[in-house]
């Protein structure tokens, strides 16, 4: 995986906390080769977001594959409905974040299934959305119609921005985890933004640092068994500071991957992004350690 605008850049993968302030300094961080790609890039997406955003506005009608139908067959025989066995087993739910719909996922839907991955779900929760627990709710009862529509009993969710924060609260706080085979979350204010503090609607308010959403988030999860992976940037201009899209939970024992020059709404149309995505799920990537360990190249 690149971070776009820097070929010899590899994405870092680990879960040991970082220290308080930042490994670069902020200004000359913003105007290295890197950061002045990332961000013409990042506006770039942004206008072709904006083109395709009236086409997300509908509600998504699932289609099932037949090849990967397991109807009421064991799981023990479920992946033989398929010629990619493990990518046929769970379907995938696309969350996206706040102000926003699913077609933020056209690019990584289409890689996702080219990849191998052939149930694909989107799903838009409301715009006048006012707490976090209520998504979580919400995206708790579209899981279980997918599960029951699909006849599987458990899916992967992978949610950009606010998206992955609601999906992590139906995980931690809402049982979810009976649910869910991996969650990985795109560029999500898991240590909240200070950004929060410029639009006081109630959900806002929620994603500011410290606030009871958060602290509440941070509280021992003994029960929590579901592999996780925050993927975040160094070039985030919605997540500040941008080490505050890690997930560092100690119970949650998060796989942390870094990518350089990456803006916020480039992350789920970044190919890069897309490829440690469908290795997440597909099961290629090495589970967080026990322990917290020196950051290592993945």
């Amino acid at each position: 995986m690149r971070a776009t605008g820097d070929p010899g850049c590899s994405p870092e993968s680990h879960t040991a906390t970082l220290p308080p302030g930042t490994p670069r300094g902020l200004l000359r961080s913003l105007v290295t080769p890197a950061a002045v790609a990332g961000g013409l890039t990042e506006l770039a997406w942004v206008g072709a977001h904006a083109l395709m955003y009236p086409l997300g506005t509908s509600e998504e009608v699932l289609r099932l594959d037949p090849r990967c139908r397991p109807g009421e067959q064991p799981p023990v025989v479920r992946a033989l409905f398929a010629p990619d066995p493990l990518a046929a087993r769970v379907p995938v739910l696309l969350v996206h974040g706040l102000i926003d719909n699913r077609s933020i996922f056209t690019v990584m839907r289409r890689g996702l299934r080219r990849r191998g991955f052939a149930q694909i779900c989107t799903w838009n929760y409301s715009p006048l959305l006012r707490d976090v627990a209520a998504g979580a709710a919400d995206l708790g009862d579209q899981v279980e119609r997918i599960c029951a529509q699909t006849g599987h009993d458990r899916v992967h969710l992978v949610g950009h921005s606010l998206g992955g924060l609601i999906a992590r609260h139906y995980v931690q706080r809402q049982g979810g985890g009976r649910r869910v085979e991996s969650l990985v979350t795109l560029g999500t204010p898991h240590g909240g933004s200070v950004l929060a503090h410029l639009l006081p609607t109630p959900l806002v308010r929620q994603l500011r640092p410290g606030s009871p959403v958060l602290r509440d988030l941070a509280e021992p999860a003994p029960d929590w068994s579901t592999p996780m992976t925050a993927v975040y940037s160094d070039l985030d201009q919605l997540v500040v500071p941008t080490r505050a899209g890690r997930c560092d939970h100690p119970d949650l024992k998060a796989r942390n991957v870094l990518v350089r020059g990456v803006g916020h709404m480039t992350l789920p149309f970044h190919r890069g992004v897309v490829d440690e995505v469908a290795a997440t799920l597909a099961g290629r990537r090495p589970a967080a350690p026990a322990q917290p360990a020196a950051a290592a190249v993945a």
